[in-house]
């Protein structure tokens, strides 16, 4: 089987990378692979893990921008330096340009810590709490120009017990560490595709997603 890339796009700490690193590891599946990573803050936890794991890797400052576009088109640039299939969004805290999007359209997918269409944004643990939601968890979803709006792929929730953050933000990492590999793995072996809008898994149409339980 030829080898599947990915570009990985982060933020801060980059747990979500090291669980792409380890199921790599743990199932010996040298066909995925991460091509590079790039984040928006240099200090990142996640570059250091990329360094650790001899994965190619760049950072831009956006202060240094004019604007989104033009932060966005340097993004563009840098990345014809790297060959991959697929752009995943695994904790990257910046709203992608319109540009972006349509450079790479229906190749971006994006991790995001709550049941969408349910609290896009940021702050997700805090509005489970405030608003005492039964459930929460995880959803990767294609990208598309909205905040978080587009084609739902896959989630996976869990009954909320306790109203405290921490355990919020830890049992939602618990389930972002598996619905994250997993899906990828499924757009590897072209098990997930996403024609004309229209996603099927494994021949099966879903208009909203599928769920996993783990």
């Amino acid at each position: 089987m030829s080898s599947f890339k990915i570009a990985v796009f982060l933020s801060g700490n980059g747990s979500n990378l090291q669980s792409l690193i380890d199921t790599k590891k743990i199932n010996n599946d040298h066909s995925l692979n991460i091509s590079v990573v790039f984040s928006n803050n240099k200090n990142a936890l996640g570059i250091k893990r990329a360094k650790e794991n001899n994965i190619p890797f760049f950072t831009l400052d956006p202060k240094k921008f004019n604007s989104r576009e033009a932060f966005d088109e340097a993004i563009i640039d840098k990345l014809k330096d790297f060959d991959f299939d697929l752009l995943v969004l695994a904790g990257y805290m910046r709203i992608l340009s319109e540009k972006f999007v349509k450079t790479y359209e229906d190749k971006i997918i994006n991790l995001h810590p709550s049941l969408l269409p349910k609290y896009p944004g940021l702050n997700t643990h805090e509005k489970i709490i405030e608003n005492k939601e039964i459930h929460h968890g995880a959803t990767v979803h294609f990208v598309d120009s909205g905040l978080d709006t587009g084609q739902i792929i896959g989630y996976s929730k869990f009954e909320v017990n306790d109203y405290d953050l921490t355990s919020l933000e830890q049992k939602v990492h618990e389930i972002e560490h598996k619905l994250l590999p997993l899906i990828c793995s499924l757009i590897k072996n072209d098990e997930i595709k996403f024609i004309d809008k229209i996603l099927t898994i494994n021949g099966l149409e879903y208009s909203n997603g599928k769920e996993y339980i783990f």
